[in-house]
């Protein structure tokens, strides 16, 4: 086990708070839409990728960013496979909401196109996208248009959209959801039992598929005076047509290059997470640490 960068903790955790406050208080980039992507996704809180900002009304808004918190390898991985079925993809965020997720796919240097959903409610901040790289439109795509890969990225609850986006007769698609049930609708969080199962066709084939599960407390365990949460398990399932040889499809384990501002706070609290349960699984009273 290594735990050499608890070592930074103390600096970490102050820069770490300093961020929130000032993402909370709007001072941090992600609110100005004058900046480049790039300056607003700069030291992005990891907390905003789990919880929406105190000041949003739900009723009217969806999360302050997006429903999670994307890893940099999900995001080459997905682009490295789109580059095995067209070799100038081209990709549909259907689902686009305000943009962030698809443009963190789109600097991997594939084209993606989204749409504004009537279906959704807008997030909290309503544009984030990627200009340089990503094209954001407000009508829904047309019968005549295909497209390469479709991105079904967060299907709203209730909807299965599997004949909508066949009708598109992408090369591949990528279906990212939670089987997670909502405490208050008692509805699923995504989509439908059904949705990319029962009725895909014989000639898609499943060639990839991982989960990423936000662990109970994840910030909340290691910095008391951040809010808890409940565990979540999100889904990537990857089909592609039959046409194509399974062995194309290699998932990348690590990214390569930097991985996004968010991720460093997520492995500072699962690895102090991890030196806790150690230090209690070796009889260390719990006030040591």
């Amino acid at each position: 086990m290594n735990f050499e960068i608890l070592r930074e903790m103390e600096g970490f955790t102050q820069d770490m708070f300093n961020n929130i406050i000032g993402f909370q208080e709007r001072d941090h980039a992600a609110w100005n839409t004058d900046l480049t992507f790039s300056q607003r996704i700069s030291k992005l809180p990891l907390h905003y990728l789990i919880f929406s900002n105190a000041d949003r009304n739900p009723e009217t808004h969806g999360p302050t960013i997006a429903h999670f918190y994307p890893l940099r390898w999900e995001m080459q991985t997905l682009a490295k496979y789109a580059k095995q079925v067209a070799k100038k993809p081209v990709i549909f965020d259907l689902y686009a909401r305000n943009g962030f997720v698809g443009s963190l796919l789109a600097r991997e240097g594939v084209k993606v196109v989204g749409w504004k959903n009537a279906l959704l409610k807008p997030n909290q901040i309503e544009s984030f996208y990627d200009e340089q790289n990503y094209e954001m439109r407000d009508n829904p795509p047309e019968a005549s248009e295909q497209a390469d890969v479709v991105f079904a990225n967060w299907t709203p609850s209730g909807v299965d959209d599997t004949q909508h986006i066949l009708s598109l007769k992408p090369k591949m698609i990528v279906y990212i959801y939670t089987q997670h049930i909502n405490e208050h609708s008692e509805e699923r969080q995504t989509g439908t039992e059904d949705s990319f199962g029962k009725t895909l066709p014989d000639n898609y084939a499943l060639v990839d598929e991982w989960q990423v599960t936000r662990p109970e407390n994840v910030l909340h365990e290691v910095w008391p005076d951040l809010t808890a949460n409940i565990e979540e398990t999100r889904t990537v399932r990857v089909f592609a047509l039959k046409d194509f040889d399974p062995a194309l499809f290699m998932r990348l384990e690590a990214p390569k290059g930097k991985c996004y501002d968010w991720e460093s706070e997520l492995n500072m609290a699962e690895t102090a997470m991890e030196a806790k349960q150690y230090l209690k699984k070796h009889g260390f009273p719990s006030g040591s640490f």
